[in-house]
Order: C-alpha cells, then sequence, then structure tokens
C-alpha cells in the first residue's frame, strides 16, 4: 500500500507531503481546489508520460515521490532481475526538469520508464472517470471475464503462442515474396552468370591485364623511353662515363681530404646503381616484342571486363567478384529457399491445430465460469441498490482465432426485472455505469489481490440512499485493501477512515492548492459543506454526525 506521497514544485502545488492510512481515504475539495493534481501526481508514478505544463515555477524541477509497501506482493526477484535495490518499503520518485526531462528512480537507481510501468502495475491501480466507458469495450469486457474466472494466465499463454504464430505467418509470407521473385529472375540470372563465367573473375586479374594492354598500346614510347634512358646513360656523353671521370678526378685528393674521399664514395655507389639501370633498360628493350593477336586478345578482355563492371554498376573487381559469388549461390539457395518454406508451412500448420486447441479448452472454461459470476455479481449489485438489475455475460465463439482466443463476449444489462436484456453502455445510465464498475471493481480486486486502488469521482451520477451503498462498498472494500477516493458525496465522505481536504487559495497573486489531513470536528464540518454549500447550518452539521455514526 501506499504510505506517503510527496508533492514538489507540481502545478498548483508548492510542497506537499500526505501519509496514508490502510483501509479507506476519502479526497474531498471544491471543484476547481487541485483534486485532479494528486491523481495526476500519482499517474506519474504509475508511468504517464510527463507533461512540461505540470511544473509550477518554472525555475524549478517537479518532483513526485511515493513510499509503497511491498513486502506482501514478493517482488524480490523483479528487483533482483532488474538490479535494484530491495527493501521492504520501496521509494518510487519522477523528477521533470524545467527543460521538460524527465527522469524515473527505484530507491534512488535510476530506471527506464518502462521498468517503472512494471513495478507500479502490481502494487497500484487508478480507475478514473474514462475506465467507465471502457466498460463499452468488447475486449475490455472478455478481459473482466478472464480475470473473475481465473483465465487471466490461460489467456496470457495463448496470447504468446498466437503471437509467435502470427510472426510465423508473416515470415512465410516474406519468404513465398522472395521465392517467387527469385524463381522470375532465375532465367535472366543464369545468363548473367554465362556471361560472368567467361570473365574468370576468380583466376584472372583485370588490374594487370588493363597494365599489360597500355604497355602494348604504347609499345614505340617505351621502346624509345628506354632507348634515351640507355643513351643517356651509357652513351659517349653519358651520364656513367662523366661521373667516371669525376671518380678518378677525385681519386686523387681524397686521401688528403675527408669531403673530398666522402664525395668520392657517394659517385663510386651511384655508378653502380646507374649501370645496374642501364643494363636493365638495354635488357627490357631487347624483350619488348608486339604481338597484334595478343593486343587483341587483352583489348577483348580488358573491354568485356569494363561492359560487366558498368553492366552490374560495380566499381572494382572485387564488387564485380562478389556479384558473380551472388549469382552462383542463387539457383542453389532458391532449393533451400522451397524448402525453408515448407518446413515453415508445416511447423505453422502444428502450431494452428495446437492454438485451435488451446483456444476451445479456454472458450470452454469461460463458459462454465459466466454462471458463479453472474451470481456473484448480482449480489454485489444488489449491495449497490440494483437490487432488480442483471448483467448478462453472453458468449459466443469466433469462426476464427484472435489474440484472445475464439471468444466474443458481450455484456447485457437489464436494470429492471422482466426487461430484455441490452448491452451495458447503451442501457445503463451514468449513475449505474458507475455502480456497474464498481461492482466490477470490487471483484476484480478480490481476484488480483491488489493492494491499492483510487478513484476518481466512481460514484458519479448518485445520490442519497445508492451513494450510501457506494461508501459502504467502498467501505468495504478497505478492509481488504487501500481504497482512496476523490468524492464529492457527503455519503460517500462520511465513510472514510481518513479524510483529506483539497483547497486552494491566492496567495501574492498566485493560486495555490493545500492538502490537509481532517480530525473528527473538520470532518464533520467538511461533510455538512458537501450536504449544503458554503453556508453550512446546524441541520446539516447534525445530518454529517449522522452520517458518520
Amino acid at each position: 500500500m501506499i504510505s506517503s506521497l510527496r508533492i514538489e514544485n507540481f502545478a498548483l502545488i508548492d510542497e506537499v507531503e500526505i501519509q496514508f492510512t490502510s483501509g479507506f481515504t476519502v479526497i474531498t475539495g471544491e471543484t476547481g481546489s487541485g483534486k485532479s493534481i494528486l491523481l495526476n501526481a500519482l499517474s506519474l508514478i504509475l508511468g504517464e508520460r510527463a507533461n512540461y505544463s505540470i511544473i509550477g515555477d518554472l525555475k524549478n524541477k517537479s518532483i513526485v515521490e511515493v513510499e509503497i509497501e511491498v513486502s506482501e506482493f514478493n517482488l524480490e526477484s523483479f528487483f533482483s532481475a532488474n538490479e535494484l535495490d530491495y527493501f521492504e518499503k520501496c521509494i518510487v520518485r519522477r523528477e521533470i526538469s524545467n527543460q521538460g526531462r524527465s527522469r524515473a528512480f527505484i530507491n534512488d537507481t535510476p530506471v527506464q520508464l518502462s521498468t517503472l510501468r512494471d513495478l507500479s502495475s502490481q502494487l497500484v491501480h487508478i480507475h478514473s472517470q474514462y475506465n467507465t466507458l471502457e466498460l463499452k469495450d468488447l475486449s475490455f469486457q472478455l478481459n473482466v471475464l478472464d480475470i473473475l474466472s481465473g483465465n487471466k494466465e490461460n489467456t496470457t499463454k495463448f496470447r504468446i503462442v498466437f503471437n509467435e504464430y502470427e510472426v510465423g505467418v508473416k515470415t512465410l509470407n516474406k519468404l513465398k515474396t522472395k521465392l517467387s521473385e527469385s524463381s522470375s529472375m532465375a532465367d535472366y540470372n543464369e545468363f548473367q552468370l554465362a556471361e560472368l563465367n567467361e570473365l574468370r573473375l576468380d583466376a584472372i586479374d583485370y588490374d594487370q591485364i588493363q597494365s599489360e594492354l597500355t604497355s602494348a598500346e604504347n609499345v614505340d614510347d617505351i621502346k624509345l623511353c628506354y632507348d634515351e634512358l640507355s643513351e643517356g646513360l651509357n652513351g659517349d656523353r653519358g651520364a656513367i662515363n662523366i661521373l667516371q671521370l669525376l671518380k678518378a678526378s677525385l681519386q686523387k685528393n681524397s686521401n688528403i681530404d675527408g669531403g673530398i674521399k666522402a664525395m668520392y664514395d657517394r659517385i663510386e655507389s651511384s655508378l653502380i646503381e646507374l649501370t645496374d639501370i642501364a643494363s636493365d633498360a638495354e635488357d627490357k628493350l631487347n624483350d619488348i616484342e608486339i604481338d597484334p593477336a595478343k593486343l587483341m586478345e587483352l583489348s577483348e578482355q580488358v573491354n568485356a571486363y569494363n561492359k560487366a563492371l558498368h553492366k552490374h554498376h560495380s566499381r572494382n573487381q572485387s564488387e564485380l567478384l562478389d556479384y558473380w559469388n551472388e549469382l552462383k549461390s542463387s539457383s542453389v539457395s532458391d532449393e533451400a529457399l522451397q524448402l525453408e518454406v515448407e518446413l515453415l508451412e508445416l511447423e505453422l500448420n502444428a502450431q494452428h491445430a495446437q492454438l485451435n486447441t488451446l483456444a476451445e479448452a479456454l472458450h470452454g472454461d469461460r463458459l462454465k465460469s459466466i454462471p458463479a459470476i453472474e451470481n456473484e455479481l448480482k449480489e454485489a449489485l444488489q449491495s449497490l441498490k440494483l437490487v432488480d438489475t442483471e448483467l448478462v455475460f453472453k458468449l459466443t465463439k469466433l469462426d476464427g482465432l484472435i489474440e484472445t482466443g475464439n471468444s466474443k463476449l458481450e455484456i447485457f444489462f437489464s436494470p429492471n426485472a422482466g426487461i430484455e436484456p441490452v448491452p451495458v453502455h447503451k442501457a445503463a445510465s451514468g449513475g449505474e455505469l458507475s455502480r456497474v464498475m464498481l461492482a466490477l471493481q470490487s471483484l476484480i480486486s478480490a481476484k488480483t489481490k491488489l493492494r491499492t486502488i483510487f478513484f476518481d469521482e466512481i460514484d458519479t451520477g448518485v445520490s442519497g440512499d445508492v451513494a450510501q451503498k457506494v461508501g459502504a462498498t467502498l467501505t468495504k472494500m478497505g478492509e481488504g485493501m487501500q481504497v482512496i477516493a476523490i468524492t464529492h458525496l457527503p455519503q460517500v465522505a462520511a465513510k472514510g477512515g481518513q479524510h483529506l481536504k483539497v483547497s486552494k487559495s491566492n496567495i501574492n497573486g498566485r493560486t495555490k492548492s493545500f492538502v490537509s489531513q481532517l480530525n473528527q470536528e473538520e470532518r464533520i464540518e467538511e461533510t455538512a459543506r458537501l450536504m449544503s454549500g458554503d453556508k453550512i447550518n446546524d441541520a446539516a452539521l447534525e445530518n454529517a454526525k449522522a452520517l458518520m455514526s
């Protein structure tokens, strides 16, 4: 249960810390006083997305923090799995910066919002006015049946298998599309493969072939270059002869000066290198031959290669080789793909048969549970002064499978004896819908062993003796769990074991909300105000005392 709620700089609240008790707590206050602020603050703890507009003073951040007793929930494994410190009293906190950024903490450890939701959803439930509208939703109705029948776990297991099956079907469709596209391209791919096979990309280096062709096409220029090189080195006036003369001149004086000796050595070394170059040039010149047939062959190879590069949008031989290998494996992959399709079809057929079996069992369990649930609801509704009201659970079987099985549930409502039941959202008034939801929530809370539930005006549309019955129901729920309810009805407010009042004041030109815990006299006065308005008379005070006795 919630032990305390601390709010800082949130909407109209500067700072407040509320200590909650077990049992039934009521929250009252004039319209616009800020009761919904408490609801919105608690919603942040449940993982709702933060809004920049909730920050009060924009110079500071907003903080919402709750202390929740978790010792009854066996959550040690959850804390361990998420690397969180475990304490019997857990501190959950949200912070919203003045830049609008939100952070969540569990026991002072930063956590993802999803982790916060996973924890809080097991501890606290908020029933807002919007939730009453959910009663119109058929999936919500079926979910109610599953909770009350104890089939929630089986439905979850079915949903897991069904979602796996759906993923498998999508995968199968993609594989079939891929196989169809691949088959239609098979002939064209074979043609392209034959073209690339002729290039022998794995055996021929086309960079080298291109180099050979370039050399062959420029043989005259190359021969001239080697000839000029040979003559420049070995000719009568070539570099070698000149250096030899310089060498002889330096040799005469190499023994008398170290610098001359060093230059002599360098020239001698250069002569060795230049002589070697001259020899290589002569050898190259003698080796060069022009073979027209060879030139034609090289030209054809390079042209075919360049054409393939352009055709297949490849930048180099490596990319073209990758594409060639891809084509070679395509025929093999087609066979493998066909086998994969066949195996997946067999798997999905077996999975679908399993789903049908599970769905039939689930539908049967749901059907068997309905009479007992209808009787429980009838008793709960009678306690809320819906004496002759009847809720009828009409369960039908679908032709196919959906995420929840093969069942369709619609709840029908009959307000009075002898009246033919019609869909609940079409027949029930606002006050009747509120009581129907309260009856459902009372049963659901007991079934799920929820420890804290927060009602936002669950008593909408009721008054008088009916309001007293609503208050009594909330009080009874509070015997087994913590119930917190925002109310405008004195009959409900009088039943609370704890009474909080929200009020607002204008301080220095700014409206601020405050939360106070009322003592017995203050509770009587506030209950009287709910009955008579701002002008509280003696009769209202006496009636308030009577309600609270």
